[in-house]
């Protein structure tokens, strides 16, 4: 299968290419600029990608039969509030961008896409609420707005010939190959350094883990169990103090954790759904099996 993931140079899409590597897949990467390269364990194909609804996506597509759709045009280092002071661009081509993808996507004979949404669809429930995929979408950002009206559209051209379903992903930690950048990085830098880090809880899953349920996807035989859905990609939930705590223990050093923050404040996923079709994410096992690597030499 040759497959092509927008956004694969990305801190998610990176987790995506590399396991497909290792699948043994042909992997063609999309976006602004090739990737370094060194940034992947092997060779990697490149495609330029435009994400203005108006631009001509047929050679983008030409050959492709799977679809990973995580290119995200943003201001740098901001998902939520990534729209800076310009909303009119960001939507055009973060929504309509994505919509045109797919819709070109299916009109050339792409057999599955995957899209890569997030959690803040759901915005904040009011009250601590398990967060299911049957629980109501109320977006309070634009972020999560786009991202929402993105999937509505691909569950629109779903079908048996195009085979599509997003994944409603947490917060992603963890790096593609060993020695990569991560995104807890300044954090673990700041703590070592003896700075005060503010009390915060929050769920996580492991890269390696959001690109095994992108592959489920694809491979899934029962479409019926899939096509036009959304399904939600999440595994821990993370307490910083926790988190800290052991950086300071393989660091070999005394340094106090933040206090642990409330753990009712946080709306839980509920990934009942994606675990059903054989999704098996690596837990807290895999967090400390994961930390050694991320932290860096001092």
């Amino acid at each position: 299968m040759r497959v092509l993931v927008t956004g694969g140079t990305g801190y998610v899409g990176r987790f995506i290419v590399e396991a497909m590597l290792r699948e043994g897949f042909e992997v063609i990467v999309a976006g602004r600029q090739p990737p370094e390269p060194d940034l992947f364990s092997a060779p990697i194909a490149f495609r330029p990608l435009d994400l203005d609804p108006d631009a001509d996506r047929t050679a983008l597509l030409e050959g492709i039969d799977w679809l990973v759709h995580g290119a995200f045009d943003h201001v740098e280092g901001k998902y939520r509030g990534g729209e800076g002071d310009d909303p009119a661009r960001f939507s055009r081509l973060n929504r309509d961008g994505s919509i045109a993808l797919f819709k070109t996507a299916k009109a050339g004979g792409v057999k599955r896409a995957v899209f890569l949404s997030s959690r803040a669809v759901y915005g904040t429930q009011g009250a601590p609420t398990l967060l299911t995929e049957a629980t109501p979408a109320r977006p309070e950002t634009l972020y999560g707005q786009v991202k929402l009206d993105g999937e509505r559209a691909l569950s629109a051209l779903a079908s048996a010939e195009f085979v599509a379903a997003s994944l409603r992903i947490t917060g992603v930690y963890g790096a593609h190959r060993s020695g990569a950048s991560h995104k807890w990085e300044k954090l673990f830098a700041d703590f070592l350094d003896g700075q005060t880090i503010a009390p915060r809880v929050a769920t996580e899953v492991h890269g390696f883990d959001v690109a095994q349920a992108v592959l489920l996807l694809l491979r899934y035989t029962d479409i019926n169990a899939i096509a036009g859905r959304v399904f939600n990609v999440s595994d821990i939930l993370l307490d910083q103090h926790d988190l800290l705590g052991r950086v300071a223990a393989l660091s070999g050093i005394e340094r106090q954790p933040p206090d642990p923050a409330d753990r009712t404040s946080v709306d839980v996923m509920d990934c009942t759904v994606l675990k059903k079709l054989g999704w098996r994410p690596g837990g807290f096992d895999l967090l400390e099996e994961t930390l050694p690597d991320l932290i860096r030499p001092r």
